[in-house]
């Protein structure tokens, strides 16, 4: 199928539309003009990444990097291949290529903790997490990895604090709570680990427990009577709003 246009308005038309085969084909005729086309060859990774042709992923772009060694769209592409391909060790290599550019480049980090972490180098993976935290404090990926590392060398109280924390940063974080909940669970906090499923963040959970204490209560149930008063004043102020409109009319 030919393409009208120019190349990059080709290519961004197949790609928002997904048409990996295609793009491929494309810029497959563009390096036919020109072998060393950049904007080819990094699309043809990038379409072939999408195939999952992850050995053809790795061989584009290492015709990029024989060019440039720290190309920074290259590595990136490579690395995701090498992840599907699991060659963790190539992963590691190409993730110091693009710290040697920019050693505070999170997503780097985060990667070569991840590979680190899969072949069971879990301090070295720490060390990554740790250095990609003194960066941006805020980077949720890394906690979590972090506390999943922590969690999985069962240093459970450690695991809990980054759980947390990465809780309090992002609440929409998915298994955050459950995964926290399960540190709590082998630690046989028990009560804290019921409230750490339902999203009870560690500030609170001594005030849960307290609370439940005064009134003599199994902290389930204290927190079940307690989400009922929540709702049931909720509805009541949503009532009396809804009269209040009534009333104006």
């Amino acid at each position: 199928m030919s393409h009208a246009g120019h190349p990059i308005d080709v290519i961004k038309g197949l790609f928002s539309e997904q048409k990996w085969d295609e793009m491929v084909a494309f810029c497959k005729k563009m390096l036919d003009d020109d072998p060393h086309d950049l904007v080819a060859l990094q699309n043809t990774a990038a379409a072939y990444l999408r195939l999952k042709r992850f050995d053809d992923v790795v061989s584009i772009c290492d015709k990029v990097l024989a060019s440039n060694k720290t190309d920074e769209y290259a590595l990136k592409n490579k690395i995701y291949a090498l992840e599907s391909l699991r060659r963790f060790d190539e992963v590691i290599a190409c993730c110091d290529l693009l710290l040697s550019a920019n050693p505070s480049d999170n997503w780097a980090l985060d990667s070569k903790g991840l590979s680190l972490n899969e072949l069971g180098r879990h301090d070295d993976a720490l060390l990554c997490y740790d250095l990609s935290l003194k960066y941006d404090p805020n980077n949720t990926t890394a906690l979590m990895n972090k506390a999943m590392t922590l969690a999985f060398t069962k240093k459970y109280p450690e695991a809990i604090a980054c759980y947390d924390r990465a809780q309090k940063l992002d609440k929409s974080l998915a298994g955050v709570a459950m995964a926290k909940s399960d540190a709590y669970q082998k630690l046989g906090m028990d009560d804290e680990a019921f409230l750490a499923a339902q999203g009870v963040l560690d500030d609170d959970i001594p005030k849960f427990k307290e609370e439940a204490k005064k009134r003599h209560m199994r902290i389930f149930d204290w927190y079940c009577l307690n989400e009922f008063n929540e709702l049931e004043a909720r509805d009541r102020l949503y009532r009396e709003k809804m009269n209040s409109k009534t009333s104006n009319l």
